[in-house]
């Protein structure tokens, strides 16, 4: 996926760079999540209504911003994948409705954000993100995709069975016919990237509980605050790199 300079964008390029990230972040957003509902025992709730209140502080910065910002980008991506894990297992757990009825309820609310933006701008193309309105629909529909990787990440490894390594699996192989589908295929740009986009999350479910879970589920029963901090620091790692790779704005896309 190649980028050109877009002046007004402050989304950054998708590199193989954006996507190492991406996966880490919601990998984090996983532990991190866990770590405050559960190991915090502060509930799905209140950890919820914590990440929420991050998550609006960094999409204000972020709208805000003159221009692109890696950090500023990256901790908002990391808030939309923390509240979407406590909100997911908020619906999932406390309300009863269970991982089927949770997936099923963000894929709609998924759905809507995407007819909207497109009802709205008339294009949901990362390279026409150039606006506050755009960047509003932009971080909502991360926002709904993140909730929904949560739960069909969960939905997968415990209800499907196939466990925290299968559903990687699972995951990883559908990434690979997205990749294969961009570079042999004529299917819109924009779908190929939103497609990727909602997969790395509940890879990065799956790939976070496998981190944090006891031995006797399939984990490797990392502390939830290790494997944070030890996401934490590749991201900063990455970021700090391969700032110019991040920093660029992406194209317009078909």
């Amino acid at each position: 996926m190649n980028t050109e300079n877009h002046p007004l964008s402050k989304v950054p390029g998708i590199t193989l760079v954006f996507w190492i990230i991406k996966i880490a972040a919601t990998t984090l957003g996983e532990t991190a999540g866990d770590a405050v509902s559960m190991s915090m025992n502060l509930g799905y709730l209140l950890g919820t209504g914590i990440f929420a209140a991050i998550f609006l502080i960094a999409v204000a910065a972020q709208i805000n911003a003159k221009k692109f910002y890696p950090f500023i980008y990256w901790t908002t991506i990391i808030a939309t994948t923390t509240v979407g894990t406590t909100l997911a297992d908020f619906a999932d757990r406390s309300l009863g409705i269970g991982y089927a009825g949770g997936s099923l309820l963000l894929s709609l609310l998924l759905v809507a954000s995407f007819a909207l933006w497109y009802r709205t701008l008339g294009s949901i193309s990362i390279g026409t993100i150039n606006s506050h309105k755009a960047e509003i629909f932009y971080w909502l529909t991360i926002m709904f995709s993140q909730t929904l990787g949560t739960a069909l990440g969960d939905w997968t490894a415990d209800t499907a069975g196939i466990g925290y390594d299968g559903g990687a699996i699972l995951f990883s192989v559908l990434l690979l016919i997205v990749v294969v589908a961009h570079f042999k295929t004529r299917i819109s740009k924009t779908i190929l990237f939103w497609a990727a986009f909602i997969l790395t999350r509940p890879l990065g479910a799956v790939l976070g509980d496998f981190l944090d879970k006891p031995l006797e589920e399939g984990g490797l029963e990392l502390s939830r605050y290790t494997a944070s901090a030890m996401l934490l620091g590749i991201m900063i790692v990455f970021i700090l790199f391969f700032s110019r790779q991040t920093g660029k704005s992406p194209s317009h896309q078909n």
